[in-house]
């Protein structure tokens, strides 16, 4: 039963895209590998040698010994990589294990037959048989930091889900208690127009509704925002008005389902639909360099009305751009007077 819940965690794990044994011709791992064989000669260096006279020959030849164990070992485990992502995790295990051991042997045998200078004062059988048992417990251990680290990121990344998912489930039902009102003000003098509007918020909640993932395009994000202008429009007319600006080669480029509607939701609600008189909502969306950057521009009461919904929701978006870019997103705001900006940065690459 063990080794089918290990082969399933496994499965799962190939599935998203992961393996527990890292890509070692990357430079990250390949370093860690690196400094941690000459830590381990160190040790011993330290350990053979009395402190008055340290031993640099023994460090020397140890740490080219074991450096080019390390090299060829990770050299032949990254090729082998792909067909040990294929198998059980236990295969996968033992196979680079005795994979690292034949890699020590094999050195072993190299250096008694080329330099057997080197090994004057070893029995040479027993100098490779210790190489090699060294090797399996070395690799063991590192390969039980990796599976370590493996399981640690693919829960990071399942928290990182449950917390994205929570955030847009916060921004829900402040959209829709708000639109709720919007099309309820409309029934008694204009049912025809509520029951436009209802249709437009059913097609609002099927794309808001599903399953979070990657995010939408900005062409549906947009799409998004227009339905839910349209609904506004209804309540408010002529005193809403908006200005589009969005580059033409950003429509298919990924943008976070649910994070340009809530902040044109604020400009409405907390900025528009406050004054008598109305104004003029702008929107834009560009490319600036390696980002997709979403300015909005939108009036509202001088002094601004305190209101704890829109911190609320600035808060949640900032927390959600937080959470799927880190520090490569943001989300700024400006007031003046009688106005107010929001300007929104993430990458224009997929969301990973």
């Amino acid at each position: 039963m063990r080794d089918t819940g290990e082969q399933q965690r496994a499965a799962r794990a190939q599935a998203s895209g992961a393996f527990f044994i890292p890509d070692l011709c990357a430079p990250r791992p390949l370093l860690f590998l690196v400094l941690l064989a000459e830590l381990m000669v160190l040790m011993y260096t330290l350990a053979v040698s009395s402190l008055p006279r340290f031993e640099w020959t023994v460090l020397a030849t140890g740490s080219v010994l074991v450096q080019w164990l390390v090299l060829a070992s990770a050299v032949t485990l990254c090729r082998l990589r792909g067909w040990f992502s294929r198998h059980s995790l236990w295969l996968a295990a033992v196979g680079s294990i005795v994979l690292v051991v034949a890699v020590t042997g094999l050195s072993g045998e190299l250096i008694l037959h080329f330099y057997p200078g080197l090994m004057a004062d070893a029995d040479d059988r027993w100098w490779v048989l210790r190489n090699m048992l060294v090797a399996a417990l070395v690799t063991g251990i590192t390969l039980r930091y990796f599976y370590l680290q493996q399981q640690l990121t693919l829960r990071e990344r399942s928290e990182l889900q449950a917390r994205i998912d929570s955030l847009q489930a916060r921004i829900r039902p402040h959209f829709l208690f708000n639109t709720l009102n919007s099309i309820a003000s409309l029934i008694a003098s204009h049912p025809e127009r509520a029951e436009t509007a209802v249709e437009d918020l059913a097609e609002l909640f099927r794309a808001s509704l599903r399953q979070a993932g990657p995010g939408d395009t900005v062409a549906e994000e947009v799409h998004r925002c227009e339905l839910y202008l349209g609904i506004e429009r209804l309540r408010l007319g002529d005193r809403l008005q908006v200005e589009w600006e969005v580059a033409e080669a950003l429509a298919d480029l990924p943008m976070p389902s649910l994070i340009l509607q809530p902040l044109v939701e604020n400009a409405v609600y907390h900025g528009v639909s406050l004054l008598p008189a109305g104004g003029v909502i702008r929107i834009s969306v560009q490319r600036d360099g390696g980002d997709v950057q979403v300015v909005i521009d939108n009036p509202r009461p001088d002094p601004p009305a305190p209101s704890r919904g829109e911190r609320m929701a600035l808060s949640n978006i900032e927390q959600r751009l937080q959470a799927l870019y880190g520090d490569a997103a943001s989300l700024r705001q400006r007031g003046g007077s009688g106005a107010f900006q929001v300007v929104l940065r993430y990458p224009a690459g997929p969301v990973v």
